[in-house]
């Protein structure tokens, strides 16, 4: 069996101490002798020696544990109830590397701290951002009404209609901002149900029909398709999906463009649903994070075309609480493709 390691310390120490011992008792050899005989003599450094084993070992593990008792102290991040005494080593190479690996664990604690301070202070500035835009303007429009504008029929139903426009903005960041809340804290609930997807998505294209014909954008599927496609999952929270990614495909596509639509087989289990555009498309930086909350390509064309600035990360919730992919290409200039996977109905 391997000698352990951690002992070669208080070995090596009560060899020498064992040694220096019997040195020093060689000056007196012949008188202990004669007094008890060389087999008590042998016997007594035996027992010199495993008594100096033993108690160097304890000495050496009660040394270091009061030093790192210390350290733990003096270093607020780091809790002294994580120093167990029985992990303690005099095996400094061994006991370097678990503090390494100590360090490198709070280290990554915390880097995930400051970015998660980062985050909040980022999400709280746009939230405020969001919410002080449409305050204002409809607080201008009201000011201007009791300042003697609302005597004036024409401008009543004017700025009361800009001041309505401004309510629904502020409606529709709030909405989002509650289903991203309920999303990332309590979860999303899925209610898995069996239906037709060409059906859901046809429903979407009807609801968005005069959307589109503003900017004279065509809603249509790639293919014509023979039979029906059903797949498992959420019918609600998929038509969300659908709806975020049909209105961003008509807010940013181009007038007298196309938004196609197209479910493909992905796998043996699941359909792939593509959304496409030949809008202006994405430049490659801006990829990476384009579904985080708030964020937004061009601010100010983004603010124009109203908003909350969570769509594409309410819908990255939703296809991940579906435990399914989401997926995106694109090309500046070109155009953009959204998809995402669902479970093939059995």
């Amino acid at each position: 069996m391997k000698f352990k390691k951690t002992y070669s310390y208080a070995l090596w120490s009560a060899f020498y101490l064992t040694l220096l011992s019997v040195t020093i008792g060689a000056i007196s050899y012949f008188f202990i002798v004669q007094l008890f005989g060389i087999s008590t003599v042998l016997i007594s450094t035996v027992i010199l020696f495993f008594i100096s084993f033993f108690i160097i070992q304890y000495r050496a593990e009660h040394f270091i544990y009061r030093r790192l008792k210390k350290i733990y102290e003096d270093v607020s991040v780091l809790d002294i109830n994580d120093l167990q005494k029985d992990s303690i080593t005099p095996d400094i190479e061994k006991l370097s590397k678990k503090m390494q690996k100590f360090v490198e664990g709070k280290r990554l604690e915390i880097k995930n701290l400051t970015e998660r301070d980062s985050f909040r202070r980022d999400f709280l500035g746009n939230v405020a951002h969001e919410l002080k835009t449409p305050l204002f303007t409809v607080q201008g429009y009201i000011l201007t009404l009791i300042e003697g504008a609302v005597n004036d029929k024409e401008i009543r139903t004017k700025y009361l209609e800009r001041a309505n426009k401004g309510v629904e903005r502020l409606v529709a960041v709030i909405k989002d901002l509650d289903m991203i809340s309920k999303l990332e804290n309590d979860g999303l609930k899925i209610n898995m149900t069996v239906f037709n997807i060409l059906e859901l998505i046809q429903n979407v294209f009807d609801m968005f029909e005069m959307k589109a014909k503003k900017k004279n954008i065509t809603l249509k599927f790639d293919r014509v398709y023979e039979f029906p496609v059903f797949v498992s999952g959420d019918i609600e929270k998929i038509e969300q999906v659908l709806i975020n990614l049909i209105v961003n495909s008509i807010k940013y596509g181009k007038p007298n463009g196309t938004t196609i639509l197209a479910v493909d087989s992905y796998n043996e289990g699941q359909f792939i649903v593509k959304v496409n555009d030949n809008g202006e498309g994405i430049k490659q930086q801006h990829l990476p994070r384009l579904f985080e909350r708030f964020y937004r390509v061009d601010q100010s064309r983004s603010r124009e075309q109203g908003g909350s600035g969570l769509g594409l990360s309410i819908v990255k919730h939703i296809i991940e609480a579906h435990h399914e992919t989401i997926l995106l290409k694109s090309t500046y200039g070109e155009g953009s493709e959204f998809s995402f996977t669902l479970k093939k109905a059995k």
